[in-house]
C-alpha cells in the first residue's frame, strides 16, 4: 500500500533539459512507468533511454533497460494519447508556473514540482489556478516523492529507501535523504516519502500529508520534518493533536538560526515572533510528537514514538 504514487503511475515529463534528462533516466532506471515528455520543438521526436537497472527499484526487471520515451508539443496531447496520470516539472523558474497550469489544464492529478526558484507572485498566481482543478500539487523546490520499488518520481536516491509501514514529509530535501537512510538502518521501511518543498507558498502541506497517512492502513507511523520560517509545524501539531491515532516523530532544523536572516530555503526565515524553532518543538511536544534533538536521532525518535504507542 502507498500514497498518492504506485507501480501504476504513469508519468509525464515536462523540461527536458540536462536536469531533467539526467534525472528522468534515474527514475526509469528505477522502474517507474515514465510514458511521455513534452517539448513545444521537438514533438516529433523520441527519446531512447538505456542504461542498467536500479535494483533498489521495481523488483524482477532485467539488468539494463532501453526506453523509448515520445515527445509532444503539449501536454493534453500527451494524456489523450498515453494516459499519463502523473507530471513533473523541471522546467526552468521564469517558466515553471505555466507548465504546471497547463499540466493541471489537461486533467493531470499528481504534479510534482522540482524547480526552485520559481518567484512568489507566480506560485500565488497558481494557488489560486488550483483551487479551480481537481489537482494535487506537490513542491516546488522539492525532491519529489517515493513508495520504494514501486514508483520514484524525483530527485531522492532511490537505493537509501525501503519498504515498510512509515511515511515520511519533509521540507528539506538533504534531510529527507537522512532521515529515511537512518528508517532503513532501523527496519523501518517507509510506505511512502513525500518532500513538501520549503518555499513560502507550496502545495501540498504537512497537514494535508498526515492526513494521507492516517487514512492509509499500511502506514504505522509519520517521520516528519520541519524548519523555520511559517506556521506550517504549529498548524501540523494541532491537526496531530486533534485528529491523528498513530505514531509521530520529528525533527524541526534551525534552532540556533538568528531572526531575519533566510537560511536555505526561501521560506525558512524568522519574522519577529514567528517560525521560531522553539516555538515548533514545544507545540509539536504539546501534541505528544516525539522531538529528534538532532539529524542523527531522527531514526531512534521515530523508535521511540512507536515504542510509546505500543505501551499505551
Amino acid at each position: 500500500m502507498s500514497v498518492l504514487v504506485n507501480k501504476n503511475t504513469r508519468l509525464l515529463i515536462q523540461g527536458l533539459g540536462s536536469a531533467g534528462h539526467f534525472h528522468t533516466d534515474k527514475c526509469i532506471a528505477y522502474g517507474t512507468k515514465v510514458v511521455a515528455a513534452t517539448h513545444p520543438t521537438r514533438a516529433v521526436e523520441q527519446i531512447v533511454f538505456e542504461g542498467k537497472t536500479d535494483h533498489s527499484g521495481v523488483q524482477g526487471r532485467p539488468n539494463t533497460y532501453s526506453q523509448s520515451v515520445p515527445i509532444f508539443s503539449t501536454v493534453r496531447e500527451a494524456v489523450k494519447e498515453t494516459k499519463a496520470n502523473a507530471a513533473i516539472i523541471f522546467v526552468p523558474a521564469p517558466f515553471a508556473a505555466d507548465a504546471i497550469m497547463e499540466s493541471a489544464e489537461a486533467g493531470i492529478p499528481l504534479i510534482i514540482t522540482i524547480t526552485e526558484h520559481i518567484p512568489t507572485l507566480d506560485m500565488i498566481r497558481v494557488k489560486h489556478y488550483l483551487e479551480r482543478h481537481p489537482t494535487r500539487l506537490i513542491g516546488p523546490n522539492c525532491p519529489g516523492i517515493i513508495t520504494p520499488q514501486e514508483c520514484k518520481i524525483g530527485i531522492m536516491p532511490g537505493y537509501i529507501h525501503k519498504t515498510g509501514r512509515i511515511g515520511v514529509i519533509s521540507r528539506s530535501g538533504t534531510l529527507t535523504y537522512e532521515a529515511v537512510n537512518q528508517l532503513s538502518q532501523n527496519s523501518l521501511g517507509q510506505t511512502t516519502a513525500i518532500g513538501i518543498g520549503g518555499d513560502p507558498i507550496i502545495g501540498t502541506n504537512f497537514v494535508d500529508a498526515l492526513t494521507l497517512f492516517e487514512d492509509d492502513p499500511n502506514t504505522d507511523g509519520v517521520m516528519l520534518i520541519g524548519e523555520i520560517g511559517g506556521s506550517a509545524e504549529e498548524e501540523a501539531a494541532t491537526w496531530i493533536e486533534e485528529n491523528m491515532t498513530k505514531p509521530v516523530a520529528a525533527y524541526i532544523a534551525g534552532t540556533t538560526a538568528p531572526p531575519g536572516r533566510r537560511m536555505g530555503h526561501a521560506g525558512a526565515i524568522i519574522s519577529g515572533s514567528e517560525g521560531a524553532a522553539g516555538n515548533k518543538i514545544k507545540a509539536l511536544r504539546n501534541a505528544s510528537v516525539v522531538i529528534a534533538e538532532s539529524p542523527s536521532d531522527m531514526g531512534g525518535a521515530m523508535l521511540s514514538a512507536i515504542n510509546q504507542s505500543k505501551a499505551l
